[in-house]
């Protein structure tokens, strides 16, 4: 019987390539986000399903939950950085957008799909970020996010010890796709390039789609609690080689 794998933020990026490696790997896959146009077309590619989806609205997470009728996987991938202001000036509305999307949105959700995730068993992947655990300037709100979904992920783990639902949380360091810098530091192009400039081959959404589908892939009584995963030419947050590492 074809599992059914669920998707979130799978418009771009990292969701939407994850949605087409679980595709790839025998899933149904159903893909929710809020822009449907994209979903539409990422749906009819892989022949999956698409779904209207705000996490941080609790109805719509409710009326997402409703149509489905099946959830053997579900990737909380719906997320995002906004802002690089010091403490100092840190923008509130900003903080609290991300605190909705990254740590509110992965608990909505997960609430909703519980009980799907139950019948049977099945694995949760939430998708947080080497800032779950070390901090840099000018990333305190997006770090206080990602360490508040590290905190749901580690705890719901707990809470769910005895039953057969894994509990997994992967954690990138340096990704390149075409959203996250630019909305990070509001369309501003140049400073969006200039965190990648002459890195030698940062991850690519395709990568981390790859880790997550080898997690799942484990038979479900293998657990990854935690898998840091980043490019080569980043030894650390604060350590980046900026130059040629490979050839060709």
């Amino acid at each position: 019987m074809t599992q059914t794998a669920v998707v979130t933020g799978a418009s771009s990026g990292i969701g939407a390539a994850t949605a087409r490696r679980l595709a790839q790997d025998g899933f149904h896959v159903v893909v929710a986000a809020r822009r449907q146009d994209r979903l539409a077309e990422l749906a009819a590619e892989i022949g999956g399903r698409a779904l209207p989806l705000d996490v941080t609205d609790q109805e719509s997470v409710a009326a997402f939950a409703a149509e489905l009728d099946a959830c053997d996987v579900l990737v909380n991938n719906a997320g995002g950085a906004w802002g690089s202001d010091p403490v100092a000036s840190g923008n509130a509305e900003e903080w609290r957008r991300m605190y909705e999307v990254n740590v509110l949105g992965t608990l909505n959700v997960t609430q909703a799909l519980l009980p799907l995730l139950r019948v049977g068993g099945g694995t949760i992947v939430n998708l947080t970020s080497t800032a779950a655990y070390v901090n840099y300037e000018g990333g305190a709100g997006y770090s206080a996010a990602k360490h508040g979904q590290h905190a749901l992920t580690e705890t719901l783990r707990l809470e769910l010890a005895g039953e057969p639902i894994r509990v997994i949380e992967v954690q990138p360091g340096m990704v390149r796709t075409d959203e996250f810098a630019l909305n990070r530091f509001h369309g501003d192009a140049d400073k969006a390039a200039a965190v990648y400039a002459d890195v030698d081959r940062p991850l690519s959404a395709e990568d981390v789609a790859g880790v997550i589908a080898m997690t799942v892939a484990q038979p479900l009584h293998v657990n990854i609690d935690r898998l840091v995963l980043r490019p080569l030419a980043q030894a650390a947050q604060h350590k980046v080689h900026r130059g040629p590492l490979f050839e060709g």
